[in-house]
């Protein structure tokens, strides 16, 4: 197993040079040389999200980015970029998130005088191109009113929750605006928008792969050519205290129920007690693996849904992979446990079952012997995470951004340090099992509401056969008690989600 370890690290890792370049006439540049790699990444990302949305524009920011990454460029259409790409087997792609915007692009090396023309030609010189703007608003605006509220209660309900927790926060609109800022925007808008906040002093340019040196040189002369001036940080007020729980049903005609619930914490990577706490999050609920304890009591002992995991910061599933998708760094995070659909007859029993063992993390914490199999687990698994370099080039502009060492080296440095009692100390120190928000989708909230304010029995229906000692269980979890803040609870037609 050592060696297989070492085997491993030698593979991912071997010939890969990290740089930071900050250059005072030019963009600051996060190298990432590796010489044998026939592939070449950019990242190019700016310091601004939907936080710096204008107030009644909501969605300027994404707008923007779609309307460059997915347009033309002065000297070509958008088309005609799609048709220099396709034989090339490359691909430039935007991505927004609160806080920052990244354009992702890749090339093979034979592309690369090609490629990177037209990638910088789209930041440098964007077209603008009132067709390109109009199906990118069209897009937006299909995402919010068809995608999310009407087919994807997944992510409707963890939208719902960060609405939720960060009502009347800089956070709290979805990375893409309300249906109303994106419809008052124009093309002016979006001109304005970039001229102002596309400048050399809110970029940074990330490169990754088997590149020339020189490319280096010719980045900072082109992206030198931007406009200077810096964003001011926008300040971000605390979140509202929670008490108790508090749950906002949204309600939409659906025929599972989803169920998204967390409160903030005060923890990023840049501090000590992340990694602790990284640490109890794998144990209790690691995204899409069998080794988390939701994922095993909720869907392995009663099969309830397709999954249930926990997190200790803003998460996005990459792709169709496990993995995180990187360069989506938040200055506040917030701690969540997602719930896929369930039976609406279970629902009530699946929110008691997961505060159940959110309780039983708290009081009790890990004994040694998961403590020591989780460690292992996840000093290799975190390994996994760098399996290309344009998603170890991401988290190394996230170390950036949070100010600290590179994020996959540390893990291993921190973990091997923590002992039993680190670990617990954090969950007792973060967590809790009494005030929590709940964000709930489901069809008949009316219903729901009256059985969880009334802490009615809520007992488990099973279509199969199930083991006597979870029958057992289930008798302590069906009638497992809810403190509600009934007052601070609320019930939302869907319609009216993320609308203005």
């Amino acid at each position: 197993m050592k060696t297989l370890k070492i085997l491993l690290t030698a593979f991912l890792f071997a010939g890969i040079v990290m740089t930071n370049i900050n250059c005072a006439k030019g963009p600051e540049i996060t190298e990432l040389y590796q010489s044998d790699s026939p592939l070449i990444t950019f990242r190019v990302e700016l310091k601004v999200g939907s936080i710096n949305d204008p107030k009644g524009r909501e969605g300027l920011n994404a707008l923007t980015s779609l309307t460059i990454g997915q347009g033309g460029t002065k000297d070509l259409t958008y088309q005609e970029v799609l048709d220099k790409l396709y034989p090339w087997a490359a691909s430039i792609n935007p991505q927004v998130d609160k806080e920052v915007s990244v354009f992702i692009g890749e090339v093979h090396k034979d592309n690369l005088d090609g490629f990177y023309q037209i990638f910088s030609d789209l930041l440098l010189n964007p077209r603008f191109d009132e067709s390109d703007f109009k199906r990118s608003k069209d897009l937006l605006l299909n995402h919010l009113k068809n995608s999310l509220r009407g087919t994807d209660d997944e992510n409707l309900g963890k939208q719902a929750l960060n609405f939720f927790i960060f009502e009347n926060h800089p956070y709290s609109a979805t990375e893409v605006g309300t249906v109303q800022g994106l419809e008052l925007i124009s093309l002016d808008d979006v001109k304005e928008y970039y001229k102002r906040v596309y400048t050399k002093d809110n970029l940074k340019f990330g490169i990754a792969g088997g590149y020339p040196k020189s490319l280096l040189d010719k980045i900072k002369e082109d992206f030198g050519k931007l406009s200077s001036g810096k964003l001011a940080d926008i300040i971000l007020t605390e979140p509202a205290p929670i008490q108790k729980m508090e749950i906002l049903f949204v309600e939409k005609p659906a025929r599972g129920t989803a169920i998204s619930m967390g409160f903030p914490i005060n923890l990023t990577r840049k501090d000590k007690d992340y990694y602790a706490l990284m640490l109890a999050n794998s144990y209790f609920g690691e995204h899409r693996t069998f080794n988390g304890v939701l994922m095993n009591r909720l869907r392995g002992d009663r099969g309830l849904n397709y999954g249930d995991y926990s997190y200790i910061e803003h998460w996005v599933q990459d792709g169709g992979s496990r993995f995180q998708l990187p360069n989506t760094p938040r200055r506040q995070q917030y701690f969540s446990i997602w719930i896929r659909p369930v039976q609406p007859e279970n629902t009530h029993f699946a929110i008691r079952n997961a505060m159940y063992e959110l309780k039983n993390l708290v009081e009790r914490g890990l004994t040694e012997e998961q403590f020591e199999a989780t460690r292992k687990f996840v000093i290799n698994y975190s390994k996994l995470w760098v399996q290309t370099s344009s998603r170890r080039l991401g988290y190394q502009m996230d170390s950036e951004f949070y100010g600290s060492k590179f994020f996959i080296n540390e893990i291993e440095k921190e973990l091997k340090a923590l002992k039993l009692a680190d670990v617990n100390n954090a969950i007792k120190k973060y967590l809790n099992a009494e005030n929590i928000k709940v964000a709930v989708v489901t069809n008949d909230a009316a219903s729901l509401k009256e059985a969880i304010y009334n802490n009615a029995l809520s007992p488990i229906k099973y279509s199969s056969p199930v083991a006597q000692k979870i029958l057992d269980e289930d008798k302590i979890i069906e009638v497992f008690p809810l403190a509600i803040n009934v007052e601070k609870s609320k019930t939302v037609p869907v319609s009216e989600l993320f609308e203005k």
